[in-house]
């Protein structure tokens, strides 16, 4: 099973303050366990969100590419919302991965808030022509 780990951003993550290098260090040696483990698939952190966009889409019927869409620049208000890092992360159950997060540094110099979701795969949707071309864009993708 595959997770994604979502860092919520804090008021300091949005400013743009940078971690310390020990928590860097911290940080690390982290994810080097996960690595050598086999457990991180990816991770990164993201900037802040006046560096981003959001596309809004109007409401409609679902796949229609006609749809009227809105351009947000950022920075967006909520940030108890806001992701400021993630990972993609590989393990047996939610249970190993909460297991994994709780050995986690703290992402922050405060209180934060690290949420775990796991990932659809292909098998958990049903047959048809539409699972067909997603499962050759996944072929193609891992080359």
């Amino acid at each position: 099973m595959r997770f994604m780990v979502l860092v919520k951003a804090t008021k300091d993550s949005e400013a743009g303050v940078m971690p310390s290098e020990e928590g860097l260090a911290a940080m690390a040696k982290f994810n080097e366990e996960m690595l050598k483990a086999g457990v991180m698939l990816d991770g990164n952190g993201l900037q802040a969100s006046s560096k981003g966009a959001r596309v809004r889409f109007a409401a409609g019927k679902l796949g229609d590419s006609t749809n009227k869409r809105t351009v947000i620049d950022g920075p967006f208000a909520e940030t108890k919302e806001l992701v400021a890092g993630y990972w993609i992360l590989q393990c047996k159950s939610l249970a190993e991965a909460v297991e994994w997060i709780k050995r986690c540094p703290n992402p922050h110099n405060e209180e934060s808030e690290i949420e775990i979701r796991q990932l659809f795969e292909l098998e958990d949707f049903g047959e048809g022509d539409a699972i067909e071309h997603h499962r050759r864009l996944e072929r193609e993708l891992k080359g």
